[in-house]
């Protein structure tokens, strides 16, 4: 790991999909860092004045300033740390801005009606809404992983991952619980052959099992969820 410990810092909470992402590029891009563990229940004077607008994790702070939202913080590695490890953006402007695309669809499509789903605040016909949005992103990212199959690359990032990876990659963890407490299956071989590879793939990386929370410990958690704390749980999981 290189030596920017002493300069970086991550605020988040074990079981954050979101802090995950900042993890896995922490971990990919080799920068050691300190983590300090936030209570979402019980909010610190640290989160509330480093993020005042949304209170919520995960925030990374740098030589003492502080930044917010995951794929925001993921995005700054990149380029302050431009040299170290493997690159989360593409160098060419035009790959570049296609990898944001998919990272903002993976943000609308998928991320934001995942939470719907599971959101007990909604209505049965609002969850509804939000598992088909999520069904239909599924095939639109099955068939873009496709494209890149078919030129022998292994994950959206291409040879190695990147920050389409990331996005998706820091959620799966919690895909997997979601698919046990609803029933439904979102990223196996029978429906999303390519997808469900390519989180195969994903999970094997050392960066993964160093970043992702364990999945016990995750669906026990989301069990909880579903009692009554569970509206306060869900608010506290976006980003």
């Amino acid at each position: 790991m290189s030596s920017a410990g002493n300069e970086l810092k991550l605020l988040s909470t074990w079981f954050s999909p979101f802090g995950s992402r900042v993890k896995l590029a922490l971990h990919l891009k080799g920068l050691s860092y300190e983590y300090v563990e936030e209570d979402l229940m019980n909010k610190s004077q640290l989160l509330l004045q480093s993020n005042p607008v949304h209170k919520k994790v995960p925030v990374l702070f740098h030589r003492g300033k502080a930044l917010c939202e995951s794929m925001v913080i993921v995005d700054y590695i990149e380029e302050a740390f431009p040299d170290a490890g493997p690159r989360l953006l593409p160098s060419d402007p035009y790959e570049r801005a296609v990898a944001r695309f998919w990272v903002a669809f993976i943000e609308n499509k998928f991320v934001a009606p995942w939470c719907q789903m599971f959101d007990v605040t909604k209505t049965r016909e609002e969850k509804a809404e939000g598992l088909k949005q999520i069904l239909a992103a599924r095939a639109t990212m099955e068939g873009a992983l496709e494209e890149y199959s078919k030129q022998g690359k292994p994950f959206f990032g291409g040879d190695s991952v990147g920050c389409v990876d990331i996005a998706l990659g820091g959620l799966l963890v919690w895909v997997r619980a979601s698919e046990v407490l609803s029933g439904v299956k979102l990223l196996d071989a029978a429906t999303a052959p390519l997808l469900s590879a390519w989180a195969e793939r994903f999970a094997a990386l050392d960066a993964a099992k160093a970043a992702l929370p364990d999945f016990g410990r995750v669906l026990e958690y989301a069990t909880k969820m579903r009692g009554p704390a569970a509206a306060k749980a869900v608010a506290v999981l976006n980003k």
